[in-house]
């Protein structure tokens, strides 16, 4: 896999993206502003976590905000099941946004897992893995030092 250097690169954020889109469309004439507000913020939610999370630097932190990111799919699933009961939205377009959702859940977890996974996983995101740039000359210069702040030998 190339190194991806912008989070506007990854097919989660893209496909996000697209979901806030359609969100957006479909509930702009809504009256109903609190559950209007409330979708909209969580599709905001799901496209904005995940690029804060790539931006933030190391691997940990861009997972927390995936899952941050995959919850707020989770929620704007739920509140299209709330749209669809109360007749806010009918079949056909609870169930294309649903798909949208569901999608951006299951991209969500498939990249989740690509991060986490194996030695090699944090090598293929510019800023997952950032190596302090002091640690070389501490080992080097202090093997004793270098032990106590990186745990290594």
């Amino acid at each position: 896999m190339a190194t991806i250097h912008r989070f506007e690169d990854l097919i989660c954020w893209k496909k996000a993206r697209e979901l806030t889109k359609e969100i957006y469309k479909a509930f702009k004439d809504s009256k109903d502003r609190g559950l209007k507000d409330q979708i909209e913020r969580a599709a905001v939610s799901v496209m904005s976590n995940i690029a804060e999370g790539f931006e933030r630097g190391t691997k940990q932190e861009f997972l927390n905000y995936l899952f941050i990111a995959k919850g707020s799919a989770g929620e704007v699933r739920s509140q299209l099941y709330i749209a669809l009961d109360v007749g806010y939205l009918n079949i056909e377009t609870f169930k294309y946004l649903n798909s949208l959702a569901t999608e951006n859940s299951r991209l969500i977890q498939s990249f989740t897992e690509k991060v986490r996974g194996g030695s090699r996983a944090g090598t293929q995101f510019k800023k997952l893995d950032k190596k302090d740039p002091l640690e070389e000359i501490i080992k080097e210069k202090s093997p004793e030092l270098y032990e106590k702040f990186y745990g290594k030998n």
